[in-house]
């Protein structure tokens, strides 16, 4: 049987010079789940956690942001094989810091058309055809 995983995933947003707005992801590393594809940036729920909690404290020590305040997006449940996973998906636009990678993975700002051009998790599609259809 497969491990599931609960996983609060923030899509933090910006609006660079050109007014286009920009989505921040991160790398994941090599020998990690789903190792060298780009991802929104987030991580797993601990033990007697709130979502809300989760998303926070992830984003704190991931990309060193404090969340103001964020909207819930979507939530999506997919199956690997070796793990299934239910994403939890917010858009974060009210935070304080600018966003760094801590865990020594590539970081990047990238417009929605630059999608096409990275590689992602196969459960992060659906926040990518989300987006696509949602004016942010």
């Amino acid at each position: 049987m497969s491990k599931s995983v609960h996983v609060a995933v923030g899509v933090i947003i910006s609006t660079n010079e050109h007014q286009q707005t920009q989505y921040f992801l991160t790398k994941r590393l090599n020998d990690a789940h789903q190792g060298g594809k780009w991802e929104f940036p987030g991580g797993k729920l601990e033990k007697n956690e709130t979502i809300a909690q989760a998303l926070a404290r992830e984003l704190k020590e991931e990309v060193n942001i404090e969340v103001l305040s964020c909207q819930p997006l979507m939530v999506i449940h997919h199956d690997y094989g070796d793990k299934k996973v239910c994403l939890e998906v917010f858009v974060v636009d009210n935070y304080i810091g600018e966003p760094s990678a801590q865990e020594g993975q590539e970081q990047s700002w990238f417009t929605l058309k630059e999608f096409n051009k990275l590689d992602f998790p196969k459960a992060n599609e659906g926040i990518i055809a989300k987006l696509t259809t949602c004016n942010l």
